[in-house]
């Protein structure tokens, strides 16, 4: 099994809910065992005018693929609603693949360390609550190293899940 770190957000339809019912998704995922999740945080849209994002990230052990996890992350989606009507819309549920094991991986529908996510405190900041403290991305840079360059500004860490 290898250990796959899985972003989450939604910013439609109750987005907490959005990721709680993920959530069970995942834990129901074949070959799979839901390891853990982050905390959820709340964030502006990195776009103006939508509505603020709730976002968490989960640690799944699993036999799976690479692109079976995504056809399966994809289907969850699809379940909760998800429109891809543009490419940086509101939606109802997001899941990216953040890492896989220690693998880079370039498929043109699936990019591991997932893009952008070194600027991007919403992903970082609950990342850092599941992995080890010592976690490096099969690309060299460790989290700390990441953490250190994106500060957490304009997250608030939400109560409960």
């Amino acid at each position: 099994m290898e250990r796959i770190y899985i972003g989450m957000g939604s910013n439609l339809v109750d987005p907490a809910e959005q990721l709680r019912s993920a959530t069970l998704a995942l834990a129901q995922l074949p070959q799979s065992e839901l390891v853990g999740v982050s905390a959820f945080y709340q964030s502006d849209s990195l776009l103006p005018g939508q509505p603020r994002y709730t976002n968490a990230v989960a640690a799944l052990d699993s036999t799976l693929a690479p692109l079976e996890l995504l056809d399966a992350l994809q289907s969850i989606e699809n379940d909760q609603g998800r429109e891809r009507l543009e490419r940086w819309g509101p939606r109802t549920l997001d899941l990216d693949i953040l890492l896989f094991g220690d693998r880079l991986i370039d498929e043109p529908r699936l990019k591991v360390p997932h893009y952008h996510m070194h600027e991007r405190a919403f992903v970082l900041y609950p990342l850092a609550e599941l992995a080890p403290v010592d976690l490096r991305l099969a690309d060299g840079r460790s989290l700390a190293e990441l953490l250190n360059a994106c500060p957490f500004v304009g997250l608030e860490r939400l109560a409960t899940n």
